[in-house]
Protein backbone atom coordinates (compact mmCIF):
# COMPACT_ATOMS: atom_id res chain seq x y z
CA UNK A 1 0.00 0.00 0.00
CA UNK A 2 2.79 2.40 0.96
CA UNK A 3 4.52 1.87 -2.41
CA UNK A 4 1.29 2.56 -4.30
CA UNK A 5 0.70 5.73 -2.29
CA UNK A 6 4.20 7.04 -3.11
CA UNK A 7 3.72 6.15 -6.78
CA UNK A 8 0.41 8.01 -6.83
CA UNK A 9 1.99 11.09 -5.23
CA UNK A 10 4.75 11.09 -7.82
CA UNK A 11 2.20 10.87 -10.62
CA UNK A 12 0.29 13.85 -9.22
CA UNK A 13 3.49 15.84 -8.87
CA UNK A 14 4.55 15.12 -12.44
CA UNK A 15 1.11 16.05 -13.70
CA UNK A 16 1.37 19.34 -11.82
CA UNK A 17 4.73 20.08 -13.41
CA UNK A 18 3.31 19.40 -16.87
CA UNK A 19 0.34 21.72 -16.19
CA UNK A 20 2.59 24.52 -14.93
CA UNK A 21 4.92 24.11 -17.92
CA UNK A 22 1.95 24.25 -20.29
CA UNK A 23 0.62 27.38 -18.65
CA UNK A 24 4.02 29.08 -18.84
CA UNK A 25 4.47 28.22 -22.51
CA UNK A 26 0.97 29.50 -23.14
CA UNK A 27 1.73 32.88 -21.57
CA UNK A 28 1.62 34.32 -25.09
CA UNK A 29 -0.62 33.18 -27.90
CA UNK A 30 0.87 31.75 -31.06
CA UNK A 31 0.20 34.98 -32.93
CA UNK A 32 1.77 37.02 -30.12
CA UNK A 33 4.92 34.86 -30.17
CA UNK A 34 5.04 35.30 -33.92
CA UNK A 35 4.76 39.06 -33.40
CA UNK A 36 7.68 38.98 -30.93
CA UNK A 37 9.77 36.96 -33.37
CA UNK A 38 9.02 39.41 -36.18
CA UNK A 39 10.18 42.26 -33.91
CA UNK A 40 13.42 40.39 -33.20
CA UNK A 41 14.22 40.14 -36.92
CA UNK A 42 12.92 43.63 -37.82
CA UNK A 43 10.22 42.18 -40.07
CA UNK A 44 7.90 45.19 -39.99
CA UNK A 45 5.74 43.86 -42.84
CA UNK A 46 4.81 40.77 -40.83
CA UNK A 47 4.32 42.89 -37.72
CA UNK A 48 1.84 45.19 -39.56
CA UNK A 49 0.02 42.18 -40.94
CA UNK A 50 -0.38 40.72 -37.43
CA UNK A 51 -1.50 44.11 -36.07
CA UNK A 52 -4.24 44.27 -38.71
CA UNK A 53 -5.37 40.82 -37.54
CA UNK A 54 -5.76 42.19 -34.02
CA UNK A 55 -2.64 40.89 -32.28
CA UNK A 56 -2.00 42.34 -28.81
CA UNK A 57 1.03 44.59 -29.38
CA UNK A 58 1.50 44.89 -25.59
CA UNK A 59 1.59 41.14 -24.94
CA UNK A 60 4.30 39.91 -22.54
CA UNK A 61 6.01 36.55 -22.44
CA UNK A 62 6.93 34.58 -19.31
CA UNK A 63 9.84 36.94 -18.56
CA UNK A 64 7.61 40.01 -18.96
CA UNK A 65 9.22 40.99 -22.24
CA UNK A 66 7.22 42.78 -24.90
CA UNK A 67 7.97 43.03 -28.60
CA UNK A 68 9.51 46.43 -27.86
CA UNK A 69 12.11 44.83 -25.58
CA UNK A 70 13.08 42.39 -28.33
CA UNK A 71 13.26 45.07 -31.01
CA UNK A 72 15.41 47.36 -28.85
CA UNK A 73 17.69 44.50 -27.78
CA UNK A 74 18.18 43.48 -31.40
CA UNK A 75 18.90 47.04 -32.56
CA UNK A 76 15.91 47.13 -34.91
CA UNK A 77 15.07 50.83 -35.31
CA UNK A 78 12.25 50.22 -37.81
CA UNK A 79 10.52 47.75 -35.51
CA UNK A 80 10.92 50.13 -32.56
CA UNK A 81 9.44 53.01 -34.60
CA UNK A 82 6.50 50.87 -35.66
CA UNK A 83 5.76 49.79 -32.09
CA UNK A 84 5.96 53.35 -30.76
CA UNK A 85 3.59 54.44 -33.55
CA UNK A 86 1.09 51.95 -32.10
CA UNK A 87 1.42 53.37 -28.57
CA UNK A 88 3.24 50.45 -27.04
CA UNK A 89 4.16 51.46 -23.43
CA UNK A 90 7.78 52.59 -23.36
CA UNK A 91 8.20 52.18 -19.61
CA UNK A 92 7.29 48.47 -19.45
CA UNK A 93 9.98 46.45 -17.67
CA UNK A 94 10.87 42.79 -18.06
CA UNK A 95 11.47 40.31 -15.23
CA UNK A 96 14.89 41.88 -14.60
CA UNK A 97 13.34 45.33 -14.35
CA UNK A 98 14.85 46.45 -17.66
CA UNK A 99 13.19 48.77 -20.14
CA UNK A 100 13.95 49.23 -23.83
CA UNK A 101 16.81 51.66 -23.08
CA UNK A 102 18.53 49.04 -20.90
CA UNK A 103 18.10 46.40 -23.61
CA UNK A 104 19.59 48.62 -26.32
CA UNK A 105 22.46 49.81 -24.10
CA UNK A 106 23.49 46.30 -23.10
CA UNK A 107 23.68 45.20 -26.73
CA UNK A 108 25.36 48.38 -27.95
CA UNK A 109 22.59 49.45 -30.33
CA UNK A 110 23.40 53.14 -30.55
CA UNK A 111 20.94 53.93 -33.35
CA UNK A 112 18.03 52.60 -31.33
CA UNK A 113 19.15 54.61 -28.32
CA UNK A 114 19.48 57.76 -30.39
CA UNK A 115 15.99 57.20 -31.76
CA UNK A 116 14.58 56.54 -28.30
CA UNK A 117 16.12 59.64 -26.72
CA UNK A 118 15.15 61.83 -29.69
CA UNK A 119 11.54 60.76 -29.89
CA UNK A 120 10.67 59.99 -26.27
CA UNK A 121 10.88 63.14 -24.19
CA UNK A 122 9.96 61.43 -20.92
CA UNK A 123 12.60 58.70 -21.14
CA UNK A 124 14.88 58.91 -18.08
CA UNK A 125 18.47 58.12 -18.97
CA UNK A 126 19.23 57.02 -15.39
CA UNK A 127 16.29 54.62 -14.96
CA UNK A 128 17.36 51.54 -12.97
CA UNK A 129 16.59 47.83 -13.25
CA UNK A 130 16.04 45.42 -10.35
CA UNK A 131 19.77 45.43 -9.58
CA UNK A 132 19.66 49.25 -9.54
CA UNK A 133 21.75 49.30 -12.69
CA UNK A 134 21.35 52.09 -15.20
CA UNK A 135 21.93 51.91 -18.93
CA UNK A 136 25.38 53.37 -18.19
CA UNK A 137 26.15 50.42 -15.89
CA UNK A 138 25.06 47.89 -18.52
CA UNK A 139 26.96 49.55 -21.35
CA UNK A 140 30.14 49.66 -19.22
CA UNK A 141 29.71 46.06 -18.07
CA UNK A 142 29.41 44.81 -21.65
CA UNK A 143 32.11 47.03 -23.14
CA UNK A 144 29.81 49.13 -25.33
CA UNK A 145 32.08 52.15 -25.83
CA UNK A 146 29.88 54.02 -28.30
CA UNK A 147 26.91 53.75 -25.96
CA UNK A 148 29.02 54.86 -22.99
CA UNK A 149 30.12 57.95 -24.92
CA UNK A 150 26.52 58.66 -25.98
CA UNK A 151 25.21 58.40 -22.42
CA UNK A 152 28.00 60.66 -21.14
CA UNK A 153 27.01 63.27 -23.75
CA UNK A 154 23.42 63.00 -22.53
CA UNK A 155 24.61 63.82 -19.02
CA UNK A 156 23.96 60.49 -17.31
CA UNK A 157 24.95 60.09 -13.64
CA UNK A 158 28.52 58.77 -13.93
CA UNK A 159 28.84 57.63 -10.30
CA UNK A 160 25.51 55.81 -9.93
CA UNK A 161 25.81 52.62 -7.84
CA UNK A 162 23.87 49.39 -8.14
CA UNK A 163 22.62 47.22 -5.27
CA UNK A 164 26.13 45.90 -4.70
CA UNK A 165 27.41 49.50 -4.76
CA UNK A 166 29.27 48.95 -8.02
CA UNK A 167 29.79 51.94 -10.28
CA UNK A 168 30.25 51.74 -14.04
CA UNK A 169 34.00 51.97 -13.31
CA UNK A 170 33.80 48.78 -11.21
CA UNK A 171 31.99 46.89 -13.96
CA UNK A 172 34.29 48.01 -16.77
CA UNK A 173 37.35 47.08 -14.69
CA UNK A 174 35.91 43.73 -13.66
CA UNK A 175 35.38 42.73 -17.28
CA UNK A 176 38.60 44.22 -18.64
CA UNK A 177 36.97 46.68 -21.06
CA UNK A 178 39.98 48.95 -21.46
CA UNK A 179 38.57 51.62 -23.80
CA UNK A 180 35.41 51.95 -21.71
CA UNK A 181 37.48 52.09 -18.55
CA UNK A 182 39.56 54.93 -19.98
CA UNK A 183 36.41 56.85 -20.98
CA UNK A 184 34.87 56.48 -17.51
CA UNK A 185 38.15 57.56 -15.89
CA UNK A 186 38.21 60.61 -18.16
CA UNK A 187 34.90 61.94 -16.81
CA UNK A 188 36.47 62.27 -13.37
CA UNK A 189 34.93 59.54 -11.22
CA UNK A 190 36.37 58.45 -7.86
CA UNK A 191 38.94 55.78 -8.72
CA UNK A 192 38.99 54.39 -5.18
CA UNK A 193 35.26 54.12 -4.55
CA UNK A 194 34.45 50.79 -2.89
CA UNK A 195 31.50 48.48 -3.45
CA UNK A 196 29.59 46.70 -0.69
CA UNK A 197 32.46 44.23 -0.16
CA UNK A 198 35.03 47.00 -0.07
CA UNK A 199 36.46 46.24 -3.53
CA UNK A 200 37.74 49.05 -5.70
CA UNK A 201 37.91 48.93 -9.49
CA UNK A 202 41.59 48.02 -9.10
CA UNK A 203 40.70 44.98 -6.98
CA UNK A 204 38.24 43.81 -9.62
CA UNK A 205 40.70 44.32 -12.47
CA UNK A 206 43.36 42.36 -10.57
CA UNK A 207 40.95 39.58 -9.63
CA UNK A 208 39.81 39.30 -13.25
CA UNK A 209 43.38 39.00 -14.52
CA UNK A 210 43.15 42.17 -16.63
CA UNK A 211 46.73 43.44 -16.53
CA UNK A 212 46.15 46.33 -18.95
CA UNK A 213 43.25 47.57 -16.84
CA UNK A 214 45.40 47.30 -13.71
CA UNK A 215 48.12 49.40 -15.40
CA UNK A 216 45.61 51.98 -16.58
CA UNK A 217 44.04 52.42 -13.15
CA UNK A 218 47.44 52.71 -11.46
CA UNK A 219 48.62 55.28 -14.02
CA UNK A 220 45.42 57.23 -13.38
CA UNK A 221 46.22 57.32 -9.65
CA UNK A 222 44.27 54.43 -8.12
CA UNK A 223 45.40 53.46 -4.60
CA UNK A 224 47.55 50.33 -5.02
CA UNK A 225 47.26 49.53 -1.29
CA UNK A 226 43.48 49.74 -0.97
CA UNK A 227 42.03 46.93 1.15
CA UNK A 228 38.63 45.27 1.09
CA UNK A 229 36.43 44.59 4.11
CA UNK A 230 38.37 41.33 4.48
CA UNK A 231 41.61 43.33 4.32
CA UNK A 232 42.53 41.84 0.96
CA UNK A 233 44.79 43.95 -1.20
CA UNK A 234 45.24 43.48 -4.93
CA UNK A 235 48.32 41.30 -4.45
CA UNK A 236 46.22 38.81 -2.48
CA UNK A 237 43.93 38.49 -5.51
CA UNK A 238 46.85 38.12 -7.92
CA UNK A 239 48.25 35.35 -5.72
CA UNK A 240 44.85 33.69 -5.44
CA UNK A 241 44.66 33.23 -9.22
CA UNK A 242 48.37 32.92 -10.05
CA UNK A 243 48.55 36.15 -12.05
CA UNK A 244 52.31 36.70 -12.02
CA UNK A 245 52.33 39.59 -14.49
CA UNK A 246 49.79 41.49 -12.40
CA UNK A 247 51.79 40.75 -9.24
CA UNK A 248 54.87 42.30 -10.88
CA UNK A 249 52.90 45.38 -11.94
CA UNK A 250 51.54 45.82 -8.42
CA UNK A 251 54.95 45.38 -6.80
CA UNK A 252 56.50 47.86 -9.22
CA UNK A 253 53.76 50.29 -8.15
CA UNK A 254 54.79 49.93 -4.51
CA UNK A 255 52.16 47.61 -3.07
CA UNK A 256 52.78 46.37 0.47
CA UNK A 257 53.97 42.84 -0.27
CA UNK A 258 53.63 41.63 3.31
CA UNK A 259 50.14 43.03 3.99
CA UNK A 260 47.87 40.48 5.70
CA UNK A 261 44.15 39.84 5.25
CA UNK A 262 41.45 39.12 7.85
CA UNK A 263 42.96 35.66 8.40
CA UNK A 264 46.38 37.25 8.86
CA UNK A 265 47.49 35.56 5.64
CA UNK A 266 49.95 37.28 3.34
CA UNK A 267 49.98 36.95 -0.45
CA UNK A 268 52.78 34.41 0.04
CA UNK A 269 50.50 32.23 2.20
CA UNK A 270 47.88 32.33 -0.55
CA UNK A 271 50.36 31.55 -3.35
CA UNK A 272 51.62 28.49 -1.44
CA UNK A 273 48.09 27.31 -0.72
CA UNK A 274 47.12 27.72 -4.39
CA UNK A 275 50.30 25.83 -5.44
CA UNK A 276 51.77 28.63 -7.57
CA UNK A 277 55.58 28.09 -7.55
CA UNK A 278 56.23 30.94 -9.97
CA UNK A 279 54.37 33.37 -7.73
CA UNK A 280 56.22 32.14 -4.64
CA UNK A 281 59.57 32.63 -6.43
CA UNK A 282 58.48 36.16 -7.34
CA UNK A 283 57.77 36.92 -3.68
CA UNK A 284 61.04 35.36 -2.51
CA UNK A 285 62.99 37.41 -5.06
CA UNK A 286 61.18 40.50 -3.75
CA UNK A 287 62.42 39.66 -0.23
CA UNK A 288 58.92 39.09 1.15
CA UNK A 289 58.76 37.98 4.77
CA UNK A 290 58.43 34.18 4.71
CA UNK A 291 57.93 33.92 8.47
CA UNK A 292 54.61 35.78 8.85
CA UNK A 293 52.18 33.63 10.88
CA UNK A 294 48.48 33.51 9.99
CA UNK A 295 45.56 33.05 12.40
CA UNK A 296 46.56 29.41 12.92
CA UNK A 297 50.09 30.61 13.64
CA UNK A 298 51.16 28.86 10.44
CA UNK A 299 53.87 30.26 8.21
CA UNK A 300 53.87 29.73 4.46
CA UNK A 301 56.30 26.84 5.09
CA UNK A 302 53.77 25.18 7.40
CA UNK A 303 51.23 25.34 4.58
CA UNK A 304 53.71 23.87 2.08
CA UNK A 305 54.43 21.09 4.57
CA UNK A 306 50.76 20.42 5.19
CA UNK A 307 50.05 19.99 1.48
CA UNK A 308 53.32 18.29 0.52
CA UNK A 309 54.42 21.03 -1.87
CA UNK A 310 58.08 20.02 -2.36
CA UNK A 311 59.12 22.50 -5.07
CA UNK A 312 57.66 25.44 -3.19
CA UNK A 313 59.05 24.24 0.13
CA UNK A 314 62.54 23.89 -1.33
CA UNK A 315 62.50 27.48 -2.60
CA UNK A 316 61.58 28.72 0.86
CA UNK A 317 64.13 26.45 2.54
CA UNK A 318 66.90 27.76 0.29
CA UNK A 319 65.75 31.30 1.05
CA UNK A 320 66.16 30.60 4.75
CA UNK A 321 62.59 30.26 6.03
CA UNK A 322 62.57 29.76 9.80
CA UNK A 323 62.14 26.05 10.60
CA UNK A 324 61.80 26.60 14.33
CA UNK A 325 58.50 28.51 14.30
CA UNK A 326 55.51 26.62 15.70
CA UNK A 327 51.79 26.82 14.97
CA UNK A 328 48.93 26.98 17.48
CA UNK A 329 49.38 23.27 18.21
CA UNK A 330 53.06 23.77 18.91
CA UNK A 331 54.08 22.01 15.69
CA UNK A 332 57.00 23.04 13.54
CA UNK A 333 56.74 22.76 9.76
CA UNK A 334 58.80 19.55 10.07
CA UNK A 335 56.22 18.14 12.50
CA UNK A 336 53.47 19.04 10.03
CA UNK A 337 55.26 17.31 7.15
CA UNK A 338 55.78 14.18 9.26
CA UNK A 339 52.16 14.14 10.37
CA UNK A 340 51.10 14.27 6.70
CA UNK A 341 53.50 11.40 5.88
CA UNK A 342 55.37 13.65 3.43
CA UNK A 343 58.63 11.76 3.94
CA UNK A 344 60.74 13.34 1.21
CA UNK A 345 59.68 16.79 2.33
CA UNK A 346 60.51 15.98 5.95
CA UNK A 347 63.99 14.84 4.89
CA UNK A 348 64.42 18.05 2.88
CA UNK A 349 63.63 20.09 5.98
CA UNK A 350 66.16 18.21 8.08
CA UNK A 351 68.78 18.72 5.37
CA UNK A 352 67.95 22.43 5.24
CA UNK A 353 68.14 22.90 9.00
CA UNK A 354 71.49 21.11 9.17
CA UNK A 355 72.81 23.06 6.19
CA UNK A 356 71.82 26.46 7.60
CA UNK A 357 73.45 25.57 10.93
CA UNK A 358 76.63 24.57 9.08
CA UNK A 359 76.43 27.77 7.06
CA UNK A 360 76.10 29.86 10.24
CA UNK A 361 79.00 28.04 11.90
CA UNK A 362 81.24 28.69 8.88
CA UNK A 363 80.06 32.22 8.17
CA UNK A 364 83.35 33.79 9.24
CA UNK A 365 85.59 31.08 7.77
CA UNK A 366 87.06 30.77 4.30
CA UNK A 367 85.08 27.59 3.61
CA UNK A 368 83.15 28.40 0.45
CA UNK A 369 83.36 25.12 -1.43
CA UNK A 370 79.56 24.88 -1.69
CA UNK A 371 79.06 28.32 -3.22
CA UNK A 372 79.63 27.27 -6.81
CA UNK A 373 77.12 24.43 -6.59
CA UNK A 374 73.39 24.92 -7.11
CA UNK A 375 71.85 24.30 -3.69
CA UNK A 376 69.15 21.65 -3.49
CA UNK A 377 67.54 19.71 -0.66
CA UNK A 378 65.78 17.14 -2.82
CA UNK A 379 66.76 13.50 -3.21
CA UNK A 380 70.17 13.09 -4.83
CA UNK A 381 70.10 11.11 -8.07
CA UNK A 382 73.42 12.33 -9.47
CA UNK A 383 75.80 9.90 -11.13
CA UNK A 384 78.81 11.21 -9.21
CA UNK A 385 77.31 10.22 -5.87
CA UNK A 386 75.91 6.88 -7.01
CA UNK A 387 78.79 4.84 -5.54
CA UNK A 388 78.67 6.36 -2.07
CA UNK A 389 74.89 6.15 -2.03
CA UNK A 390 75.08 2.41 -2.74
CA UNK A 391 77.53 2.09 0.18
CA UNK A 392 74.98 3.85 2.40
CA UNK A 393 72.24 1.47 1.29
CA UNK A 394 74.28 -1.65 2.03
CA UNK A 395 75.41 -0.24 5.36
CA UNK A 396 71.87 0.57 6.49
CA UNK A 397 70.19 -2.61 5.29
CA UNK A 398 72.90 -5.24 5.99
CA UNK A 399 75.40 -4.11 8.60
CA UNK A 400 73.97 -1.59 11.05
CA UNK A 401 72.18 -3.17 14.01
CA UNK A 402 68.87 -1.84 15.38
CA UNK A 403 69.55 1.35 17.26
CA UNK A 404 72.98 1.98 15.74
CA UNK A 405 71.63 4.44 13.19
CA UNK A 406 70.46 6.61 16.10
CA UNK A 407 73.93 6.47 17.67
CA UNK A 408 75.41 7.62 14.39
CA UNK A 409 72.78 10.36 14.13
CA UNK A 410 73.68 11.66 17.59
CA UNK A 411 77.38 11.49 16.72
CA UNK A 412 76.72 13.66 13.67
CA UNK A 413 74.63 16.06 15.76
CA UNK A 414 71.17 15.28 14.46
CA UNK A 415 68.67 16.77 16.91
CA UNK A 416 66.12 14.72 18.82
CA UNK A 417 63.42 16.32 16.66
CA UNK A 418 65.20 15.13 13.53
CA UNK A 419 65.47 11.58 14.85
CA UNK A 420 61.81 11.54 15.89
CA UNK A 421 60.80 12.77 12.47
CA UNK A 422 62.76 10.00 10.75
CA UNK A 423 61.56 7.15 12.94
CA UNK A 424 57.93 8.26 12.65
CA UNK A 425 57.82 6.31 9.38
CA UNK A 426 56.73 2.75 10.02
CA UNK A 427 57.31 0.02 7.45
CA UNK A 428 57.30 -3.00 9.77
CA UNK A 429 59.53 -4.58 12.40
CA UNK A 430 62.62 -3.79 10.33
CA UNK A 431 61.77 -0.10 9.85
CA UNK A 432 65.14 0.74 11.42
CA UNK A 433 66.78 -0.16 8.11
CA UNK A 434 64.77 2.46 6.24
CA UNK A 435 65.34 4.93 9.07
CA UNK A 436 69.07 4.37 8.93
CA UNK A 437 69.16 4.76 5.17
CA UNK A 438 67.25 8.06 5.32
CA UNK A 439 69.53 9.37 8.06
CA UNK A 440 72.66 8.43 6.12
CA UNK A 441 71.43 10.16 2.96
CA UNK A 442 70.57 13.30 4.93
CA UNK A 443 74.05 13.25 6.46
CA UNK A 444 75.61 12.65 3.04
CA UNK A 445 73.86 15.72 1.65
CA UNK A 446 75.54 17.90 4.27
CA UNK A 447 78.98 16.39 3.77
CA UNK A 448 78.85 16.67 -0.03
CA UNK A 449 77.45 20.20 0.14
CA UNK A 450 80.30 21.20 2.45
CA UNK A 451 82.83 19.68 0.05
CA UNK A 452 84.07 17.15 2.64
CA UNK A 453 85.20 13.54 2.20
CA UNK A 454 82.17 11.28 2.87
CA UNK A 455 84.27 8.12 3.30
CA UNK A 456 86.41 9.85 5.90
CA UNK A 457 83.33 11.14 7.72
CA UNK A 458 81.71 7.71 7.63
CA UNK A 459 84.87 6.10 9.00
CA UNK A 460 85.02 8.55 11.90
CA UNK A 461 81.34 8.08 12.65
CA UNK A 462 81.52 4.29 12.76
CA UNK A 463 84.60 4.40 14.99
CA UNK A 464 82.76 6.88 17.19
CA UNK A 465 79.90 4.44 17.86
CA UNK A 466 82.22 1.48 18.44
CA UNK A 467 81.96 -0.16 15.01
CA UNK A 468 85.63 -0.01 14.04
CA UNK A 469 85.16 -3.31 12.20
CA UNK A 470 82.75 -1.69 9.79
CA UNK A 471 84.89 1.43 9.57
CA UNK A 472 87.98 -0.53 8.56
CA UNK A 473 86.01 -2.61 6.09
CA UNK A 474 84.69 0.49 4.36
CA UNK A 475 88.15 2.14 4.38
CA UNK A 476 89.77 -0.89 2.77
CA UNK A 477 87.02 -1.20 0.21
CA UNK A 478 87.31 2.49 -0.67
CA UNK A 479 91.12 2.35 -0.97
CA UNK A 480 90.97 -0.75 -3.10
CA UNK A 481 88.33 0.72 -5.41
CA UNK A 482 90.25 2.73 -8.00
CA UNK A 483 87.00 4.09 -9.36
CA UNK A 484 86.06 5.64 -6.04
CA UNK A 485 86.18 9.44 -6.25
CA UNK A 486 87.01 9.64 -2.56
CA UNK A 487 89.85 7.23 -1.63
CA UNK A 488 90.51 7.04 2.07
CA UNK A 489 94.29 7.53 1.82
CA UNK A 490 94.37 10.20 4.49
CA UNK A 491 93.08 7.92 7.21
Amino acid sequence: MKGRFVEACCSVLLAGIVVVSTLLSAAVLHSEKEFHDAAKRNDTARMEELIKRGVDVKAKNTTDRTALHWAAGAGNVDAVRLLLDHDVPVDDKDSNGRNLLHCAAQRGHIQVMEFIMEHLEDMCVDETDKMDRTAFHLAAEHGQLEVVEFLIRLGCFHSATDKEENTALHLAAKNGHLSVLQKVIDVGVDLDEKNSEGLTALHLAAEGGHSDSVKLLLEAGADVNAQTQKRMNCLHYAALHGYEEIARILMDAGIHTDAVNHQNASATHIAVLQNCPGMVKLFIDAKCDLDIADNRQQTALHIAAEHGRQDIAEMMLIAGANLKLTDKQGKTSLDVAVRGNHINLADMMIKAERFHKWEKDHLSSDCNSWVAKPLSFKQDHRLETQHIRSVMWRLATKYLKPGEWKKLAHFWKFTDAHIRAIEQQWTGTKSYREHGHRMLLIWLHGVVTAGENPIKGLYEGLVGIGRRDLAESIRKKANADSASPRKCVAM
